[in-house]
């Protein structure tokens, strides 16, 4: 009996001696019902590799889970570790994130796994380094090939740099203009007739050429160039090139009818938002996320090929996560040690293949591809070399950056957008002004109150 309570006592002191680590999941992936297992086994995993860290998961629904960390917060109750989070979900907590640069010093973290641009990604002037490189989601356009072939067109080109070989055998530079040319010969009314006829009823389209799908206005606006409607001294701008992107679209939509307006976006001819996968768009920017969640329904053949350039630059936007420390932890030193299990070789590529990410570790890059392909598209031919590429031409400053008043502004520039898929006469000057000044407004009081 006396061994028996000794043990007992034994087992309750090391509990007590745990350090308890909270490891939030809802600001970005991870809260759909096909991860949790996966995570909880990784959890459960990390328990029993050692004994002086309690890790806890706690996951949120995505819909509550920015009001239910603001409030953990503001209550004193918050996590110790959130992720994967994004810049979007990053920027919705400005100043909640603790510089990492002293426990990567302190801890001699080897960084040489992961691209130094990568890296620098996630180094935020005035707040330091908030992040390292887990997962990332390059963008590149996905083409419907069956689509291509019915309108007897090409395929667009293989690699950055390449041309576009057009049906007359002649090469034209990949750009904007090439892309909007294909869009309108590749949208179609329910006639036969495409955009470039004189006879297509835009009242009656069956299939568009080109669009964005789940892509807000500054992700949308970012094929044109990066940029932020924030500028170094945080006063409300609209860069020129993004004036530009806001007529394209709103031409795109309204005149050449090539990208779907809102009516039709939300139609059951387009999936009720999920355009590609209908398989009545031939064209879109996606992100590598995007093959994994919604690639569900389309029965035809598809490709992937390079973002086209703008005035000779290319951009091809970004998403990439990780996991952040905030600064409220009461146990950071541990909450680190969580952080690099999760980011360890062994582990990270588990994770990225749960979140439907590739890693951010070069090592793990080629053989994810691998089985990427394998597992997830076995009989498709998908040039995979593409994806890699569009690494190399990321949004800096990234589409979700922050800006002061995140949530409020970020409502006001959706609001343009929402305007602007519905509105056939939308005057595209006009509002952007009246937009500026909207969002200086938000920023003015945002700045006054501190955030």
């Amino acid at each position: 009996m006396k061994k028996l309570v000794l043990l007992t006592l034994l087992s309750l002191g090391v509990a007590l001696a745990q350090t308890e680590v909270r490891w939030f999941v809802g600001l970005g992936g991870g809260s759909d019902e096909p991860t949790i297992a996966a995570q909880q086994q990784i959890v459960d995993e990390f328990n029993a590799s050692q004994s002086d860290i309690r890790l806890n998961l706690e996951i949120v629904d995505n819909a509550q889970a920015y009001d239910v960390l603001a409030t953990q917060i503001s209550a004193g109750n918050a996590p110790d570790l959130v992720g994967p989070v994004g810049i979007r979900g990053r920027s919705a907590f400005p100043g909640a994130w603790l510089d990492l640069s002293p426990l990567i010093e302190a801890n001699n973290y080897d960084l040489s796994d992961f691209d130094p641009a990568l890296v620098d990604f996630y180094r935020l002037e005035g707040e330091g380094q908030l992040g390292i490189p887990f997962a990332v989601f390059p963008s590149f356009i996905t083409y419907n090939k069956d689509l291509f072939d019915e309108a007897d067109l090409p395929y667009p080109p293989e690699a950055y740099g390449a041309p576009y070989v057009d049906e007359n055998d002649e090469e034209q530079p990949w750009t904007l203009d090439t892309l909007r040319e294909l869009a309108m010969k590749l949208t179609v009314d329910a006639n036969g007739n495409d955009a470039t006829s004189e006879e297509f009823d835009p009242e009656n389209i069956v299939q568009w050429g080109f669009g964005h799908m789940y892509a807000d206005l500054r992700g949308r606006s970012t094929l044109f160039g990066p940029g932020n409607f924030a500028n170094d001294e945080g006063n409300a701008v609209i860069p020129d090139h993004w004036k530009t992107a806001a007529q394209w679209y709103t031409d795109a939509m309204w005149n050449d009818h090539f990208y779907p307006n809102g009516p039709y976006g939300g139609s059951a001819l387009l999936g009720e938002g999920n355009w590609f996968d209908s398989g009545n768009l031939a064209m879109s920017q996606t992100h590598l996320w995007y093959l994994s969640c919604c690639m569900t329904s389309l029965e035809a053949d598809w490709g992937v090929a390079p973002v086209p350039s703008s005035e000779g630059e290319t951009t091809a936007k970004l998403h990439a996560d990780t996991f952040g420390i905030l600064k409220s932890s009461k146990n950071q030193e541990a909450a680190f040690s969580v952080l690099t299990y999760l980011l360890s070789p062994e582990i990270a590529g588990r994770l990225a293949n749960i979140y439907g990410g590739m890693p951010a570790r070069i090592s793990l890059q080629e053989s994810f591809f691998e089985q990427y392909a394998s597992e997830m598209f076995p009989d498709q031919d998908v040039n995979w070399q593409v994806v890699a590429d569009g690494l190399g031409y990321p949004d800096k400053p990234n589409h979700e950056e922050g800006m002061p008043g995140f949530r409020e502004a970020t409502d006001r520039y959706t609001a343009f957008a929402q305007r602007q898929e519905n509105e056939p006469d939308f005057d595209v000057e006009a509002e952007l002004e009246v937009l500026r000044r909207d969002l200086q407004r938000i920023f003015d009081a945002a700045n006054a109150r501190g955030n």
